[in-house]
């Protein structure tokens, strides 16, 4: 039998396999891509080496793609059961539990080899990522506060790309990594908002269910707090005008989301959600304009 006969995975299943990693929904890669370049240049105080450019956003892809299979195995007995995941291809049948965990294997395997290509200590922090995304989707059954782990896990490639870059962490490392987490938990909050009916009558837990009517007022504690570690992150740096102006459209990206859920319609939690890919952004270019500059 040969290697490819071993691995249970199958060619005309690629279409399946996109759908089950997210390629076709990059929102995930961008969200996990920006603060992992805040920590780079912020680790390099300004434009960081080429290897560790790519290695990092090769791995944003191939661990974001792992994480989105990981979920959709962890929740394959209640995505068949909410309007938005139903049709996700292991609750309709199109690939099989195996076929998920192999894939699984393979993607970690390969981001594990890029890790490989920086220093001992980056190594080390990379089996904390590990655990913490196989961890984050079993997290729903026992907490309501699963978006936390989901924040340290989308968090953990900003101290793993400032170990690459400088092959130690600083409190502006750690500034970064907290203000990544409370961000992610007030997107993931505006997300689970979209399904909050249908995980309350399935009995899955989140931090939407648990903020019930304050879910607004929370998510917008979250994301002063996340702008003000930020605002301290910037100032050990020495950051000046560039990147507050980046912080304001950050700001100004927030507010608009609150008129996006003010209502807490479906669609609009969602894209109030997606929205958040430019807040990224916009304090990513904000550092990197203020380095250059």
């Amino acid at each position: 039998m040969t290697l490819t006969e071993r691995i249970p995975l199958k060619r005309s299943h690629i279409p399946y396999y996109i759908q089950l990693t997210r390629l076709d929904k990059p929102i995930g890669i961008y969200l996990l891509l920006w603060p992992t370049l805040w920590g780079l240049w912020a680790a390099a105080e300004g434009v960081p080496s080429a290897a560790n450019l790519v290695i990092f956003t090769l791995g944003v892809i191939l661990m974001r793609s792992a994480g989105c299979v990981i979920n959709d195995y962890a929740d394959r007995q209640f995505d068949g059961h909410v309007k938005r995941t139903q049709n996700r291809p292991l609750p309709a049948g199109k690939v099989s539990e195996t076929e998920a965990l192999t894939l699984f294997g393979l993607l970690v395997f390969c981001a594990f080899l890029l890790v490989l290509l920086t220093n001992t200590f980056t190594i080390l922090l990379s089996f904390g990522g590990l655990a913490l995304a196989a961890t984050y989707p079993y997290m729903k059954r026992h907490t309501y506060l699963p978006q936390v782990v989901l924040g340290a896990a989308f968090s953990w490639s900003i101290p793993m790309a400032y170990a690459a870059e400088t092959g130690e962490l600083s409190s502006v490392a750690w500034l970064l990594y907290t203000a990544n987490l409370l961000w992610t938990v007030a997107y993931d909050t505006e997300y689970a908002m979209v399904d909050r009916d249908d995980d309350i009558r399935i009995g899955v837990k989140s931090t939407a269910i648990l903020f019930g009517d304050a879910d607004r007022l929370m998510i917008a504690v979250l994301q002063g707090l996340a702008l003000l570690a930020l605002y301290m992150a910037g100032q050990r740096l020495e950051l000046g005008a560039l990147y507050l102006l980046g912080m304001l459209g950050a700001a100004l990206l927030f507010i608009y989301q609150h008129h996006l859920i003010r209502y807490r319609e479906r669609e609009n939690c969602f894209k109030a959600f997606l929205n958040n890919h430019w807040a990224g952004l916009s304090i990513f270019l904000g550092m990197a304009l203020d380095m250059a500059l």
